[in-house]
């Protein structure tokens, strides 16, 4: 009989940056790997690589095994976000500069071109038929993490989003990836298609959850605690699913008035955030989007039961998952 003998997140972690510090090195043109190191440097949660460590070992492989999948998942992240940086004229990453303002644009283009192409390196270090599994699925979700950036600049154009609509674009932009780095655990370690369908299922919903969840947060967050400026959203007059809900259930007169406060950018933006809060609160919009992130949770949890797992493993994911939703609100 197999014992589990699981590790913790922050176990998975720590052994996770001591195999990404071994892999950075900054070689000629320095200009073109300075920025690599640059970024993957300035830390974050390392949600994904750790996702896909825990995920071998849930199937019962080794996490080691893991690694050059893992570093692939992050490498090809923060390529999105040097991207996207670029795209959204951003100044600061996690409190430093973005790497276009620290270099310039041309360099955080084609740096980020060059952690892609990175990232498809590593799967080359596994067997052919374990290798063509990694490259398919990074290649299909990569794609969509794409569509879902693109369907996120249409947005900012366009006054008839539908929350369908909206759903899509986060479950691109944000869940596909949270996914595959589990599904690719699940790769690595041999696992029958059904458990790996499963491992994806699980991840897609608690990271539809976990961005409505940031949506919420950023209107309603404690900002000592969200680790980003609360209210950001609105002052971007991004259309989040508490904006479309709001539209979607408060009266004539409410939609009006978001509308109009969603079309001005005043200088102090502190009087605009809490009308709009308001407005969240009395049209039902912030009740719906709090239901919304625990359904989509509960949708996660109940997949754990088709998994041919442990129960020990079965709560690690659960454990993990509930200690993703309870960031402070």
């Amino acid at each position: 009989m197999k014992i589990d003998l699981m590790h913790s997140i922050d176990y998975y972690r720590e052994e996770f940056l001591a195999y990404l510090n071994s892999k950075i090195e900054t070689k000629e043109p320095k200009n073109l790997y300075a920025p690599i190191t640059y970024i993957l440097g300035l830390g974050g949660k390392r949600l994904r690589p750790v996702l896909t460590l825990m995920s071998t070992e849930i199937f019962n492989g080794s996490y080691k095994d893991a690694f050059n999948a893992a570093l692939a998942v992050e490498v090809f992240h923060n390529f999105s976000l040097v991207h996207d940086d670029i795209m959204d004229a951003a100044p600061l990453r996690r409190g430093k500069a973005t790497v276009h303002e620290k270099w310039d644009i041309n360099t955080g283009i084609l740096s980020g071109d060059a952690m892609l192409i990175k990232a498809y390196q590593l799967f080359e270090n596994y067997p052919p038929h374990v290798f063509r599994s990694l490259a398919e699925l990074f290649s299909e979700t990569a794609l969509k993490v794409c569509e879902g950036q693109q369907y996120d600049i249409d947005f900012e154009s366009r006054e008839d989003v539908t929350i369908p609509e909206y759903l899509k674009m986060i479950e691109y932009k944000t869940a596909v990836l949270i996914a595959a780095a589990l599904k690719m655990g699940a790769v690595v370690a041999n696992a029958p298609d059904g458990e790996k369908d499963a491992i994806y299922s699980f991840g897609l919903n608690l990271g539809l959850a976990f961005q409505l969840q940031d949506d919420y947060l950023d209107a309603f967050g404690n900002p000592e605690t969200f680790g980003k400026q609360v209210g950001g959203d609105i002052i971007e007059n991004k259309k989040t699913f508490l904006y479309l809900k709001a539209l979607e259930r408060g009266s004539e007169k409410e939609r009006k008035e978001l509308i109009d406060l969603y079309s001005i950018e005043p200088k102090n933006p502190a009087e605009k955030i809490n009308t709009i809060k308001e407005i969240f609160v009395r049209s039902g919009s912030s009740e719906n989007t709090k239901k919304e992130i625990l359904r989509y949770s509960e949708k996660a949890f109940q997949v754990l039961d088709f998994l041919s797992i442990s129960e020990q493993k079965k709560e690690l994911l659960r454990s993990f998952g509930e200690s993703l939703m309870m960031r402070e609100v």
